[in-house]
């Protein structure tokens, strides 16, 4: 008797506890990634490695190639880019920092493209929080810088930035397909 009792709860327990269970949305393709400078920053920052202070951090969402066209396809010429997939990619300086002529004060800040097929404009918008970019407003621009595209000689399967050390600070380097651009920060 005592063990029908026992088979009998556990029983109740095992259907409560399936009734309850949440129900998640499906996985999304496109990866959210983050990029920081200096590289590797969190992972050095709790193994006590980090001898230089964090400078930049870039919340992106990685699409894939899929055997897709994507540039001057998917992604049309001359028409604003979220720069990944998603919410619009994100960039945050934790210091002040310098893009072309422009200094740019600490803080969040949204980054666009527009892509050609020769040079890109990169933009920082002052507008956070956004989903894709159809509410994009050239009025909340901080800085346009046009920059050349690079040819790669492989092609890129998933769209990744990569922050590079450079003599003045770094570059923000972005490539899918067989495109890579690098934006120049200063710092």
């Amino acid at each position: 008797m005592k063990l029908l009792t026992i088979i009998i709860a556990a029983l109740c327990f095992s259907v409560s506890s399936v009734q309850a269970q949440v129900k998640y949305p499906a996985i999304d393709k496109s990866n959210l990634d983050m990029a920081y400078y200096p590289p590797m920053y969190p992972l050095l920052k709790i193994q006590g490695k980090a001898k230089d202070p964090l400078i930049a951090r870039v919340i992106y969402s990685r699409p894939h190639k899929n055997g897709r066209v994507i540039f001057g396809n998917l992604v049309e010429y001359g028409k604003v880019w979220r720069l990944g997939a998603n919410e619009a990619t994100e960039i945050e300086f934790f210091t002040d920092v310098k893009i072309g002529d422009t200094k740019i004060k600490k803080g969040r800040y949204t980054l666009y493209a527009i892509p050609g097929e020769t040079e890109w404009t990169i933009i920082v918008n002052k507008e956070t929080d956004i989903w894709g970019s159809f509410k994009y407003d050239e009025k909340s621009d901080v800085v346009r810088i046009n920059l050349p595209v690079q040819k790669l000689t492989e092609t890129k399967e998933d769209f990744s930035m990569v922050f590079e050390k450079t003599g003045t600070g770094a570059n923000l380097n972005m490539a899918w397909e067989d495109v890579q651009i690098s934006l120049p920060i200063v710092f």
